[in-house]
């Protein structure tokens, strides 16, 4: 832990300043640095005597389109990978996801229902779908107190079915404004503001540093109704790690649309390199998840310049396959659990 840590945290600042760094305008590092400190300066000018001197010329470029771009992919990437660790210690299922369990389209029709309907109530909106999808598709799957692994990827993909479909009803039904909506939904970063960095912010430190103070709990609940022995409420942690999960998956989707398998591929990357204590783990795959998905973006942004793909479209090429990677170790009994 005390090695990978500082390497992550390392990594994630140099992910940080490549996805400020590299855009359709060319731009120097020193010239990044010095918008990045300028608008440092004039932030912290509003509290203190500083003065942060003559604005950098690219400075609204830096400050005010790329680098809030890239701090909520960040934080977005974090929010799932952290939700994704959730999942599978819950469900005792190395394949569980908030993306393949559903619980990402079941946010989706609440954000879809909240862009269209009401805009301000978005993020409350896909809370409570995200919620009613975890408990539909952990009811429908759980047989004699157990929650099968086929049985809860069969309902959770069937739930995001249908999910989706009727999240693309809606936004068929909006006419000429269906386009903005579903290149919104598909998963995109653009427009970015502040606003949406400190919003996502707040939610990603609440959740995310839950799920690392309770590292002990979640790695007793693995052990199912045996962890009640060794006194743990699992009842009670449950609806904890539900909530956790539904509110990162859900203020994440309200965000940037619906982005999959970034809780599925950190969690794994990481507990191949230091195992699967709790402790580490939830840590690392929260900050892995972050480099992940802004370099997702990076690509997104670039792979077909001037034309900007949905980040989903990046990171299902990216997680499909590994997802089916971890189905055939699975399928032979070699994945741990």
């Amino acid at each position: 832990m005390r090695r990978w840590l500082p390497a992550l945290a390392l990594l994630s600042t140099a992910a940080l300043f490549l996805g400020v760094y590299v855009g359709s305008v060319g731009i120097s590092p020193s010239d990044v640095t010095a918008s990045i400190a300028y608008g440092i300066k004039s932030t912290l000018s509003h509290f203190t005597q500083i003065n942060p001197g003559e604005k950098p010329r690219y400075f609204v470029i830096i400050w005010e389109l790329r680098l809030p771009r890239v701090l909520l992919a960040y934080l977005v990437g974090l929010s799932l990978a952290s939700a994704g660790v959730a999942s599978q210690a819950l469900f005792r299922n190395p394949l569980a996801d908030p993306y393949i369990i559903g619980v990402s389209a079941g946010a989706g029709i609440g954000a879809a229902l909240g862009a269209i309907y009401a805009p301000s109530h978005m993020g409350s909106l896909a809370l409570a779908s995200a919620l009613l999808s975890v408990f539909i598709v952990y009811s429908v799957s759980r047989v004699d107190g157990h929650v099968p692994v086929d049985t809860l990827l069969l309902a959770g993909i069937a739930y995001g079915f249908l999910a989706s479909a009727v999240t693309w009803y809606l936004i068929i039904s909006q006419g000429e404004r269906a386009h903005v909506t579903w290149m919104w939904l598909m998963g995109t970063f653009n427009g970015a503001g502040w606003g949406d960095v400190g919003e996502m912010f707040i939610v990603s430190a609440l959740g995310t540093g839950f799920l690392i103070w309770k590292w002990r709990e979640l790695n007793l609940i693995l052990l199912g109704e045996e962890s009640i022995a060794l006194g743990l409420d699992l009842h009670l942690y449950r609806k904890l790690f539900i909530g956790a999960i539904a509110v990162l998956t859900a203020f994440a989707v309200s965000t940037a649309g619906i982005i999959g398998f970034i809780g599925l591929v950190s969690p794994h990357i990481m507990r191949l390199l230091m195992g699967p204590n709790h402790r580490s783990l939830t840590p690392a795959s929260a900050l892995f998840g972050g480099v992940l998905l802004v370099f997702a973006d990076l690509l997104a942004r670039t792979i077909a310049k001037p034309t900007e793909l949905p980040v989903g479209i990046i990171t299902a090429l990216m997680g499909a396959p590994f997802f089916l990677y971890l189905l055939m170790k699975h399928k032979r009994g070699e994945l741990y659990s």
